[in-house]
């Protein structure tokens, strides 16, 4: 497996054109990151923006531009000129669910092009130790025993992990109690402390405390099981056919950046996520790594933002009031 990693690699690299041999690009990219420094979308772009800058022969400069969950940095490189200097980190929140929250959206999908799907984030379900349930299966027959008593936690009316639970109680016909928090922290400390049941996490926010015997994890929510944890089960395997449900990100640019340049960042981003050593992390911190054709990533954009309409409709999430 590792020898085929390096062949894909090689390829991808020298498919690439040095940049002594081309006119893009010959000066840094910007790559903006519409979340704060130190948040989880920042400490992805800085595990492959240094070997993205190796291969693509120039500096790659994160700028980070938080606010209004993504909209604001999101925004800003629809703005920004199409000639393949500005790039920006797509979340799923930003991108598929904020839609369907925000009565008015400062950008759509038209206002970019596709570069790369990047990695997928499966969610850990963890629940406290002292439920007495050991699998999914045993959580759906406790909540069906008594409607709307058990408890899940997340950082906030809308965010990943409050839809995740809402589409979690919708596809096994059960009724959970959402209780938003300020931040995923506080969620993760409530279920901890018991005062709540259960909560969707990333796994490397929950995996010390149930390494440390925390916390009880169930399962994964993603489509097949992740190489980080193969020996948890899925959502999908343990009762609810189909459930899947992935934080993902991704690489857009300004719509109408010349089709050389994006063709020459997806080659370039492809060659990133290949490297044994980039790979390698990734995968150790729960991330997979995906990459592939830009037409794929715009195919799935379309998915999710499809999937998580009638999900946000019915949760009542939304951001500010409805005209």
């Amino acid at each position: 497996m590792l020898a085929r990693l390096l062949c894909v690699w090689l390829l991808a690299v020298v498919a690439i054109p040095s940049a002594s041999a081309q006119t893009y690009p010959n000066r840094s990219v910007r790559f903006i990151v519409p979340w704060p420094a130190g948040g989880g979308a920042d400490v992805l772009a800085r595990m492959i923006a240094p070997k993205l800058a190796q291969v693509i022969g120039q500096p790659v400069v994160i700028d980070n531009r938080g606010g209004a969950a993504g909209n604001i940095g999101t925004e800003m490189a629809a703005k920004a000129d199409a000639d393949g200097y500005t790039i920006v980190f797509a979340y799923s929140g930003t991108v598929s669910i904020n839609p369907h929250i925000y009565s008015k959206m400062p950008f759509t999908q038209k206002d970019f092009d596709p570069i790369i799907f990047l990695t997928l984030v499966p969610e850990m379900l963890v629940v406290r130790p002292s439920l007495p349930i050991s699998d999914v299966r045993g959580l759906i027959a406790l909540a069906k025993s008594s409607p709307g008593k058990l408890t899940y936690g997340s950082a906030g009316n809308g965010a990943i992990n409050h839809l995740t639970g809402e589409l979690f109680a919708m596809s096994s016909g059960i009724e959970l109690l959402h209780v938003p928090f300020r931040g995923g922290g506080p969620a993760l400390n409530s279920v901890v402390a018991g005062q709540t049941d259960l909560f969707f996490g990333i796994p490397p926010l929950v995996e010390p405390l149930v390494k440390a015997g925390r916390l009880k994890a169930l399962a994964m929510t993603g489509a097949q099981r992740s190489p980080s944890y193969p020996d948890l089960p899925t959502i999908a395997e343990s009762g609810i056919p189909g459930y899947e449900v992935t934080s993902w990100n991704g690489i857009l640019v300004p719509a109408g950046t010349p089709l050389t340049s994006t063709q020459f960042l997806n080659q370039a981003f492809n060659a990133v996520l290949t490297d044994p050593e980039v790979r390698a992390k990734l995968i150790a911190a729960g991330y997979e790594p995906i990459g592939g054709k830009p037409e794929q990533f715009t195919i799935f954009i379309a998915k999710e933002l499809e999937k998580w309409g009638p999900v946000v409709k019915k949760s009542g999430a939304q951001a500010d009031p409805k005209d």
